[in-house]
């Protein structure tokens, strides 16, 4: 008898991540940028959601094409605030946000391929983004936890009225924040990931990651926590600590590896987010899977490439025969 394929919805997404590893999607402000897009403004990719809507479903499209079965929309630097700075009302501000999700959604109904749908994550960037000042990557930003829920539930409220399969609580910095977004997203019916940037197996606000992973052991909301938007190799340290720590699945999409140089505006170093093995060895993705990872992508300079790269090795990993040595880091990886 055919099984009948997940239909796209929070239930729906739940149940595809108890079946399987899912592939993520990767960089979406290097892809508008490789179109020839100017992200300098404050609201980064979130500004085309008023001025060329267009070129985001372009861009969630080229990662679908190369494998993502994930797309995490373009409302990472959106927010009510940030909106109104630029005189933007209260309800376009909300309708913005909204068309976020639709433009995703849109996209992911145009590549779904027979049994192989497509999903919707609505990205929840941390309050430092905002600013667009740094803060995001240093986190303390002197606001209480109360403040901070108070900023992140109304944005969420329009991210989930329109309709995502996913929450993407992403690049957060602070343990203080993540204790907010999971107070913030109590009640709202729809799963959500948690996802901390780090270095150094600290968040960057320096708390230990044990501790900030352990926030999301207890919360029901949470269906995934892990890392993005560090180093693939922090990366790396951080999935088998996150599935010890709270027995949920791991999420993990990290930079290319090169570093930003805030003073030249422009990425120096060379990549070193390789999906495979040398010499067609067992590689990064193998070790993800069999440490507890469930979603995998990529995050700032993965581009399309990068993800059918990921998606090709998950696929290869997957299908390879179940020796013993295999099936016991599969099982020993399982949340």
């Amino acid at each position: 008898m055919p099984v009948t394929p997940p239909v796209p919805g929070p239930a729906g997404f739940a149940a595809a991540l108890a079946a399987g590893p899912l592939v993520l999607d990767g960089g979406l402000s290097n892809q508008l940028a490789a179109a020839g897009h100017d992200l300098s403004d404050g609201l980064w990719s979130a500004r085309l959601l008023a001025d060329a809507p267009e070129a985001l479903v372009a861009a969630h499209r080229a990662y679908f094409a190369a494998g993502a079965q994930v797309a995490i929309t373009a409302s990472y630097q959106a927010s009510f605030e940030g909106f109104a700075r630029r005189g933007v009302g209260r309800a376009e501000a909300g309708r913005l946000l909204a068309r976020g999700v639709e433009l995703a959604r849109a996209a992911a109904e145009e590549e779904a391929a027979g049994d192989r749908p497509r999903w919707v994550a609505a990205s929840v960037g941390p309050y430092g983004a905002v600013p667009a000042d740094g803060s995001e990557y240093r986190g303390r930003y002197g606001l209480s936890q109360d403040e901070l829920e108070a900023f992140h539930r109304p944005r969420l409220e329009a991210l989930v009225a329109a309709g995502p399969d996913v929450l993407a609580l992403e690049t957060v910095p602070d343990a203080d924040e993540a204790r907010a977004l999971l107070r913030a997203v109590r009640g709202l019916g729809v799963p959500a990931w948690l996802s901390y940037s780090v270095a150094g197996g600290r968040t960057r606000a320096g708390q230990p990651l044990a501790e900030a992973f352990a926030l999301a052991a207890e919360a029901d909301e949470v269906v995934a926590v892990g890392v993005n938007c560090c180093t693939p190799q922090d990366a790396d340290r951080a999935v088998a600590l996150a599935a010890r720590v709270t027995g949920k699945p791991v999420v993990v999409y990290p930079n290319s590896g090169e570093s930003w140089d805030a003073g030249a505006r422009e990425w120096r170093g060379e990549p070193t987010f390789r999906a495979t093995g040398a010499a067609g060895g067992r590689g990064r993705v193998a070790r993800w899977l069999a440490d507890g990872a469930r979603l995998m992508g990529g995050c700032c300079r993965v581009g399309p490439d990068g993800i059918a790269a990921l998606a090709a090795e998950l696929a290869a990993e997957l299908a390879a025969e179940p020796t013993p040595e295999r099936a016991a880091e599969r099982a020993h990886g399982r949340p």
